[in-house]
């Protein structure tokens, strides 16, 4: 298996890494400082296209493979992880919407979405459940043509400003199967949010509750069968997972670059740092690190793009090694800057807060290695 770049794949990262080093990049401290969510630069990136990556272009998505879109999100995440992650997030919406909504479905929500011109969030986590999900326990109980929706949902990003909520709630019994999926738009009657999170990392863009109370839905707003929710959920995270990887070997990658250029550019002990072979070996494992984790995610999106039955194994084993890769990287490159490593304006104590997140969202990789473990013992 090769991963050698078409031409195609080749000018799309050259597009995209202009758009982030032009429209992104120059402001990333600025708003992490001041914890400003850049919606209009995000309408810019659907403009792009990407708002709707691996999308049907029948209603607006731009049909590339998760390969083509791990390719993105890193090169968007060397400019920022946390816009990065957040437009990850947001096309994991979109393509549930397109891949189990009904006709009626896609044709109001996808278009808006995929051109950012409509923002959406992804509702499963709850205040008391978190990697336990099918333990959730807001309930959706139908009233004749209608769902009434009760409940809260924590660490939800875009709350607030999104158009769109994709909740998951209780229709039936304990357990995943009771679970079904609905879509709640913003301005729903009964629709509220907790107050923007503070947050170690991620501050360009909003995190709060998501609270539910008696929020009516028609029945045609619920998302594919009912009982079907959490299959729903579980696939999107997915490619999810995937894509929250390669947003932490762009972030790993920069803090790199950062780096290198900085050992270069100091001296001490009679020469260059970079000179020093102690420091040589840091580079090298930094490097290693990285590349590692960026041959392994492009082996599971290849898996994920032809529904191969090993995927769900793939894309678990490669988001734990991909982002602990890219915080790893990342802590390190502070280490090798010494004091101004520490400091805002050098940028790389921003990436290692925006990327600590990335190992316990989309599932803790602890999660992850239970996914892989239990694989390997039931065969």
């Amino acid at each position: 298996m090769t991963f050698e770049l078409t031409e195609d794949q080749q000018a799309l990262i050259d597009t995209v890494r202009d758009f982030a080093a032009d429209r992104i990049a120059p402001h990333a401290l600025e708003w992490d400082a001041a914890k400003h969510f850049p919606v209009d630069v995000l309408r810019e990136a659907g403009e792009l296209g990407l708002g709707g990556l691996y999308v049907a272009e029948d209603y607006g998505g731009t049909g590339l493979s998760r390969a083509d879109a791990v390719l993105i999100f890193e090169e968007l995440a060397k400019a920022d992880p946390t816009i990065a992650a957040y437009i990850s997030i947001h096309n994991m919406i979109v393509w549930m919407v397109d891949s189990f909504g009904t006709d009626k479905q896609r044709e109001e929500w996808v278009p808006q979405l995929a051109s950012m011109e409509s923002l959406g969030s992804y509702c499963l986590t709850e205040p008391g459940v978190g990697s336990d999900a099918a333990a959730l326990v807001t309930k959706a109980t139908r009233e004749g043509d209608e769902y009434v929706l009760n409940g809260v949902k924590q660490f939800i990003s875009g709350a607030g400003t999104s158009a769109l909520y994709i909740v998951m709630a209780r229709t039936g019994a304990p357990g995943a199967r009771g679970i079904s999926a609905f879509l709640v738009p913003g301005d729903a009657p009964g629709l509220s949010f907790g107050l923007n999170e503070k947050k170690m990392g991620w501050n360009a863009q909003p995190t709060s509750q998501v609270v539910l109370k008696n929020v009516r839905v028609p029945a045609e707003s619920r998302l594919g069968e009912e009982g079907a929710g959490f299959g729903i959920a579980m696939k999107g995270l997915n490619g999810g997972r995937l894509n929250i990887g390669a947003c932490s070997l762009g972030g790993g990658q920069a803090a790199l670059e950062k780096t290198v250029s900085y050992l270069k550019s100091r001296t001490a002990f009679g020469g260059r740092l970079a000179d020093k072979e102690a420091l040589m070996f840091d580079l090298a494992d930094m490097e290693m690190k990285l590349e590692a984790g960026r041959s392994l995610l492009m082996r599971a999106a290849e898996a994920l793009d032809r529904n191969d039955r090993d995927a769900l194994r793939l894309c678990a084993m490669a988001k734990r090694v991909a982002t602990d890769a890219g915080f790893e990287v990342a802590n390190q490159a502070i280490q090798l800057h010494g004091g101004y490593g520490y400091l805002h304006e050098y940028g790389v104590e921003k990436i290692a807060r925006d990327l600590r997140v990335h190992q316990i969202l989309e599932g803790t990789n602890e999660i992850m290695r239970l996914i892989v473990g239990r694989m390997l013992v039931e065969g």
